[in-house]
């Protein structure tokens, strides 16, 4: 019994995930801008009366009635759509776009009611969802948070053939759903034998072999991704730069940078040269292994076979010339040869100037990178922008004015909220300055902004809340510490 509600679940919220995906990639549900006509107090209760329901196909209250007294009597979709359908008093409803609407809005804080009148609705003769209801049963899952990962492969058969009932084709685009679910779970093996049972009566195409290459790629088979790609090109179906590289980042990933280039090498021969998303990965991953001298010669590689440079490319340069200590060079690619080429900076760039700068130790620069941005015309500082140069305050050990200007700037003059990270640096770094008063009150501030501290955190605070004999303050901490593990 225990084992058949699990499968049951896995099975439903498997149907649930595909249901979704399949009415994003439906063209006559995208880009659908519906509001719902109720207010969902209006909607909320323990029924809706005829008066408010408004529909002329409701003219009757007790059939109404009937269909939700059906719903509630069921514990899942399954039950729901049996009992509803079985029902004679169901039955005689005339099912219209309208009675559908206000049965959905009825039970939008309940999925597994929404879903199983959805279900039912469908399947009555003569009638055909609009793209609407399928917007609301859309949004209604989504907020519900049941785009849950495939459960058994077997449920993922099972789910798929089901999809005529929602009036959705099982066609090309629908089995690349279905098996980009499967691997996105890790279950390649699973959808490598539901394409072997599909590919005879559903023609796959390029799209589907780059889910392949992507899953084996995740799982860390590439030799299967680099077979995928022999048996996309036996299909008639051409690799583009995303089958490639997304093979790239998998050896990037396991620095192995030979087989990169050898890659690439492959990649200009077949006449698909890679893109700056592709330099980009390579050179970041380079850097990441500490191999600033190849790293700094990509952008060189890059400009010799034509690729442009865009904002997340000069990104990476920058980081990588930080790291490399190449701080000039780096101010450089930011002042001259973005400007140069056209291309503009964003938060992230500055971020990262600032960063830099603050590594090295020359927070005034960074200073004057921050005020640089404040006065761009293309983005604004974040909390990211602020971490670098409040954690050298402690550094450094200004921890008075400088950093309460910092602080002032950051929340009153750009208000920007702080997060986690902020605050637990702020409080660490307080307390080792034996400013624990300060940090308290941030304490304090997080919890009122519902934002919760880490348990080292609070035993950090607490430890030093002792040795100040602040009493009420530890009672505070031990009564939030208790509260947390009970949690």
């Amino acid at each position: 019994m225990i084992l058949h509600a699990r499968n049951q679940i896995k099975r439903n919220n498997f149907f649930i995930d595909l249901l979704v995906r399949c009415t994003f990639s439906n063209p006559a549900c995208r880009n659908l801008s519906y509001h719902y006509p109720l207010d969902s107090s209006t909607l909320r209760g323990t029924s809706i009366g005829c008066q408010e329901t408004k529909s002329p196909d409701l003219n009757k209250c007790s059939n109404f009635d009937v269909l939700i007294a059906k719903v509630r009597a069921a514990s899942s979709v399954d039950e729901i759509f049996y009992s509803l359908s079985h029902d004679h008093a169901c039955s005689a409803v005339q099912v219209s776009h309208s009675i559908v609407d206000v049965l959905l809005h009825r039970f939008r804080d309940d999925w597994k009611s929404a879903l199983g009148v959805f279900r039912w609705a469908a399947s009555r003769t003569g009638y055909k969802p609009l793209p609407e209801s399928y917007d609301i049963m859309v949004d209604i899952l989504g907020h519900a948070k049941r785009l849950a990962g495939a459960g058994e492969w077997e449920d993922a058969v099972r789910a798929f053939d089901d999809l005529g009932t929602f009036g959705l084709e099982k066609n090309t685009e629908s089995m690349n759903l279905l098996l980009d679910t499967l691997c996105k779970e890790n279950k390649v093996e699973q959808a490598r034998a539901i394409f072997l049972e599909l590919k005879s009566h559903i023609q796959p195409n390029a799209h589907t072999f780059n889910i392949f290459i992507h899953g084996w790629c995740k799982i860390n088979r590439v030799d299967e991704a680099h077979w995928t790609i022999q048996e996309m090109k036996g299909y008639g179906c051409r690799p583009c730069v995303i089958s490639y590289s997304i093979i790239i980042q998998s050896y990037c990933r396991q620095s192995s940078f030979h087989k990169v280039y050898e890659l690439l090498d492959d990649m200009e021969a077949q006449g698909c040269p890679p893109n700056v998303v592709t330099y980009t990965t390579i050179m970041y991953s380079l850097a990441k292994s500490d191999e600033f001298e190849e790293a700094l010669q990509i952008p060189e590689r890059m400009k010799s076979v034509g690729c442009k440079p865009d904002t997340l490319f000069y990104n990476a340069l920058i980081h990588t010339m930080g790291r490399a200590n190449q701080l000039l060079e780096a101010v450089q690619v930011l002042e001259m040869e973005m400007p140069k080429h056209g291309v503009v900076p964003n938060t992230s760039t500055y971020n990262s100037m600032i960063a830099m700068f603050c590594h090295h130790g020359e927070q005034q620069k960074a200073i004057n990178v921050l005020k640089d941005m404040e006065n761009s015309p293309f983005c604004k500082p974040d909390a990211q922008s602020y971490y670098p140069l409040l954690k050298s305050c402690f550094k450094i050990g200004k921890t008075d004015s400088w950093l309460s200007s910092l602080l002032d700037d950051m929340v009153n003059k750009h208000h920007i909220s702080l997060d986690i990270s902020t605050y637990t640096l702020l409080i660490h770094g307080l307390c080792r300055a034996n400013k624990c008063e300060w940090a308290y009150l941030l304490f304090e501030e997080m919890i009122g902004q519902d934002i919760t501290p880490r348990y080292q955190t609070c035993r950090l605070l607490l430890d030093e809340m002792n040795q100040k004999n602040m009493y009420d303050a530890t009672e505070r901490i031990e009564a939030f510490i208790k509260q947390m593990k009970s949690s």
